[in-house]
């Protein structure tokens, strides 16, 4: 039987807000939530850095640590499907909103955890959302992990915009034959970020990630991924899919050490537009004979042939662009 407790009402801006990183419509969680969820939807709204709703069930425990804020959420061995909420809203100008969440993954346990940011910068002032995850994923347990990160200020409209932060850092540490798939998506709105991502995966174990940054105007995004495949069997993927448009600039940052037999494939594409800049920064490194690794990486603008083949369709030039965008970011 799952368990709310509400501590506030959720005002229209966070509504939208957390539509945009969830999914979810109207903040109703409890009965919007991904369908199929068994036995129901757990959550934990973060506004402005207190918890704002929550809730608990039979299988997902969350409770606060009084004195640093910190989030500790537990899912149940064997747990067979279960789907868990941890958002996080930031609508106060100013604020360095710091969130500290541990996930406790029980053994053969199925979980897709949603986990987006968005902040709302109605003033002048820089406003920051630093994110710290840390996983602990135990044998033959499975993890989806979704996350969404969305900027907005009154400058969309005005000049002088507070700037808009996001610094999310996530440490993954796997147990033997788990699983965990991780998307990432910067929607828009982000004017700095450095992403950090570190793993160490043991025997088996399998890492899948995909990320995807659209940056604009003269915004910095930099992502850094530090993955250890120390067991026996382990892989990991990466791809990123990065577009760098009006002046601003990205930086790829991937450094897989294989310890033992295992595979690491990483890949990087960037569409580069107007004066934007993407740097990709590849580190592989094999201390066991039977690693395998790979790195790619493919940098560019759009293709010419592609954008002519599609206004032959009828699209202008920049419905063109936008529809080799869509596609490339989908």
């Amino acid at each position: 039987m799952a368990q709310k407790v509400t501590q506030h009402p959720l005002d229209t801006t966070v509504k939208e807000l957390l539509e945009r990183v969830t999914d979810v419509k109207n903040g109703d969680f409890e009965n919007n939530g991904v369908k199929g969820a068994s036995p129901t939807v757990a959550c934990n709204i973060r506004e402005n850095g207190k918890v704002a709703e929550r809730i608990i069930t039979k299988n997902v425990s969350i409770t606060t640590n009084e004195e640093t804020g910190a989030l500790t959420i537990k899912v149940k061995p064997n747990t067979p499907m279960e789907f868990v909420y941890i958002p996080a809203i930031v609508t106060q100008s100013g604020m360095t909103d710091i969130a500290n969440n541990d996930f406790y993954i029980g053994k053969n346990a199925n979980v897709t955890i949603v986990a987006g940011c968005a902040i709302h910068n109605g003033n002048t002032k820089e406003t920051e959302h630093r994110g710290q995850h840390s996983f602990f994923i135990e044998e033959g347990a499975r993890v989806t992990y979704l996350e969404k990160h969305y900027g907005e200020t009154h400058a969309n409209r005005h000049s002088d915009a507070g700037v808009v932060k996001m610094n999310p850092r996530v440490e993954i540490h796997m147990g033997k034959n788990s699983s965990m798939q991780m998307e990432s998506q910067q929607i828009k709105g982000i004017d700095y970020t450095v992403r950090q991502t570190k793993a160490e995966l043991g025997e088996g174990a399998n890492l899948s990630v995909i990320e995807k940054i659209h940056t604009h105007k003269e915004q910095y995004a930099e992502t850094q991924f530090d993955v250890d495949l120390n067991g026996e069997g382990s892989s990991v993927q990466v791809v990123s899919r990065s577009i760098a448009s009006d002046k601003s600039y990205q930086k790829f940052v991937s450094k897989i050490n294989g310890n033992t037999k295992c595979y690491g494939h990483v890949e990087c594409d960037g569409i580069i537009m107007d004066q934007g800049r993407v740097t990709a920064i590849p580190e592989i490194t094999a201390n066991n004979v039977d690693a395998r690794l790979v790195h790619e990486a493919a940098i560019g603008k759009i293709a010419g042939a592609q954008l002519t083949k599609l206004m032959t369709l009828g699209l202008t030039e920049k419905e063109a662009e936008q529809e080799i965008i869509n596609g490339f970011l989908s």
